[in-house]
C-alpha cells in the first residue's frame, strides 16, 4: 500500500514539474473522486425525488409535462452514469501508472486538457484526428 501524498489545498499541477508525480496523481485522484462522489449523489437525490414525486395530476397536460421532465431527468442520469463508468476508468489508469497519457501515441495529455477533462484518454491533437476520421466515415 502506498504511502498517502500530501496535496496543499490550492496545489495545482504545473508544467514545470515532473508529469504524473505523486502530488499530480494524487491530485487528479482526488478531483475524479469528488466528481464521481457528486454524480452518484445526484443520482440518489433523483431516485429519492422520483419515488416521492409519484402523483396522480388530473390534467391531462400538466401529467405531460410532469412525465417529460422525468423523462429528461433520467436521461441526464443515464449520461451521468456512463461517466462515472469513465471516472472509474481514469481511476483504474491512475492505479496502473497509464493516468494522463494517450492512449494512442503514448505522449503524455496536457495538464491543462486533463484538468478541463480529467477523464480524458486522448491528447488534443490525436482526439481531433479520431473526430475527423469519424466525421469522413459518418458522412459517407
Amino acid at each position: 500500500m502506498k504511502a498517502e501524498v500530501f496535496l496543499p489545498d490550492d496545489y495545482q499541477p504545473a508544467e514545470d514539474e515532473p508529469f504524473m508525480n505523486e502530488r499530480q496523481t494524487e491530485y487528479f485522484r482526488q478531483k475524479l473522486i469528488n466528481w464521481r462522489d457528486e454524480l452518484l449523489s445526484d443520482s440518489r437525490d433523483t431516485i429519492e425525488t422520483l419515488q416521492d414525486g409519484t402523483r396522480n395530476i388530473p390534467d391531462v397536460t400538466d401529467r405531460a409535462s410532469e412525465e417529460t421532465d422525468r423523462a429528461l431527468e433520467l436521461r441526464t442520469r443515464d449520461r451521468q452514469r456512463k461517466l462515472v463508468a469513465k471516472i472509474d476508468a481514469a481511476l483504474r489508469r491512475i492505479d496502473e501508472g497509464e493516468f494522463g497519457y494517450c492512449e494512442v501515441t503514448g505522449e503524455p495529455i496536457s495538464l491543462k486538457r486533463l484538468g478541463a477533462r480529467p477523464i480524458a484518454t486522448m491528447s488534443l491533437e490525436a482526439q481531433e484526428r479520431h473526430e475527423r476520421r469519424e466525421k469522413v466515415h459518418r458522412d459517407d
